[in-house]
């Protein structure tokens, strides 16, 4: 795997029924910018859920769910270097690294395509962000962001949502002019406990999962991994090992292999075959919540799991950042352009890892992601019910836990 990218990443309640609309009130005036974590940001909140999103890079992050009550969940990764002074970094995404980001072109990035080059996971992740407005609409609350990249001419547009009475973040990225083939996708980064297996993790049914098949923590940059480089498996329970003799690698459970930085990916089974939108858990059974994401899994086609454990040891890593990312994508890992591009080991198993973008036609990429209470002895998802308006969360112990969820938005853009 190029080695810039090794370096980076590089990361039963009663149904709620959509409010009648009435004309959107817009502000195109700019808000006042607020420092969280060392970063100046855009802020868009309501009663339920306040959304911190830097204007350098689009990060997103912190966000507290839950804000009207006794106890707030904050669910997001913030990396430790944040509020240290400013120093130089291997690449513009690692300045304000945290939390949610649309990456494009997804990946590090280290080769030209035709003379076209990017930086890891993108300008659009290191680079400035202009506002272009907020307005409210009924109940719902959007947040408008642009960025006009120049390594491949076009525009990106970022609408960021929230809807009264959910806990949740509907977010759309619209793709305008930037044509030919790219990977891109969304990189959610979640903070991780110090207890080990503290956090329970499961997805929707996927093809296959494979390990990143190239070197993706590389010692000669005081970096290391564990996991056996380019493994085809069935089983996020039963991931292989690097180690002669070593067990099977349980990915359900984090953080876990301290000292490690580990890179897969699962292909996840089609709309049509999986009966509805693909979807990722994280369940924090001791702060008593889940933290979900929902995707359509023909634009977005891949998770992949980014599971940082104090692995890397160059700067500013210095052997200290807990985190996971689960990152819905369409990309062949973290490779970025030019392997995605290419004829690849996912491609060649019938797995896209580019999508076409045409510049007379916006590409639209509609994402939903959300934290909803859990009750004691839930211990995981072990499935997702979708109907009107809602989702409920089905646990391996038999619980339930239905909320209010437009995942709908992910086929109609509209809330």
């Amino acid at each position: 795997m190029p080695q810039l990218a090794a370096s980076l990443m590089i990361f039963s309640a009663p149904l709620l029924q959509a409010a009648p609309s009435s004309a959107p009130a817009a502000s195109q005036m700019k808000p006042a910018l607020r420092s969280f974590h060392a970063q100046s940001c855009f802020v868009l909140s309501n009663k339920e859920v306040e959304v911190a999103v830097t204007q350098l890079g689009g990060h997103t992050a912190p966000v507290t769910f839950f804000r009207d009550s006794s106890q707030p969940v904050q669910p997001y990764h913030i990396t430790p270097w944040q509020e240290e002074p400013p120093s130089a970094m291997p690449a513009p995404v690692l300045v304000p690294l945290r939390g949610d980001f649309f990456c494009l072109p997804f990946g590090g990035n280290n080769e030209a395509l035709n003379g076209e080059k990017h930086p890891p996971h993108g300008e659009v992740v290191g680079s400035p962000w202009t506002y272009v407005g907020t307005k409210s609409a009924g109940d719902v609350t959007t947040l408008s962001l642009s960025f006009t990249p120049t390594a491949r001419k076009g525009r990106v547009t970022k609408e960021l949502s929230l809807v009264s009475g959910h806990n949740v973040l509907y977010s759309s990225h619209t793709v305008e002019g930037f044509a030919g083939r790219t990977p891109l996708g969304h990189h959610a980064t979640l903070a991780m406990p110090e207890k080990e297996g503290a956090v329970r993790i499961a997805t929707s049914p996927f093809s296959f999962g494979m390990t990143c098949p190239g070197v993706f923590s590389d010692p000669r940059q005081r970096e290391y991994q564990a996991l056996l480089p380019g493994a085809k498996w069935s089983d996020l329970s039963k991931v292989p090992s690097a180690w002669k003799d070593a067990p099977d690698a349980d990915l359900t459970r984090m953080p876990a292999r301290q000292g490690f930085a580990d890179l897969i990916q699962i292909n996840s089974q089609p709309w049509e075959k999986s009966g509805g939108p693909a979807w990722t858990a994280a369940t924090y059974a001791d702060a008593g919540y889940v933290w979900f994401s929902l995707k359509d899994q023909a634009v977005l086609r891949s998770t992949v799991f980014w599971m940082e454990n104090r692995g890397r040891h160059g700067h500013p890593w210095n052997g200290r950042n807990n985190c996971l990312g689960l990152e819905d994508v369409t990309a062949h890992f973290a490779d970025g352009l030019v392997p995605s591009t290419r004829d690849n080991v996912l491609t060649r198993e019938g797995v896209p890892t580019s999508l076409e973008l045409t510049a007379a036609s916006p590409t639209v990429v509609n994402y939903i992601q959300g934290v909803v209470r859990i009750p004691q002895g839930f211990e995981n998802v072990q499935s997702l019910e979708f109907s009107p308006g809602a989702v409920t969360f089905l646990s391996t112990t038999g619980k339930r836990v239905t909320t209010p969820v437009r995942h709908e938005f992910l086929k109609t853009g509209k809330l």
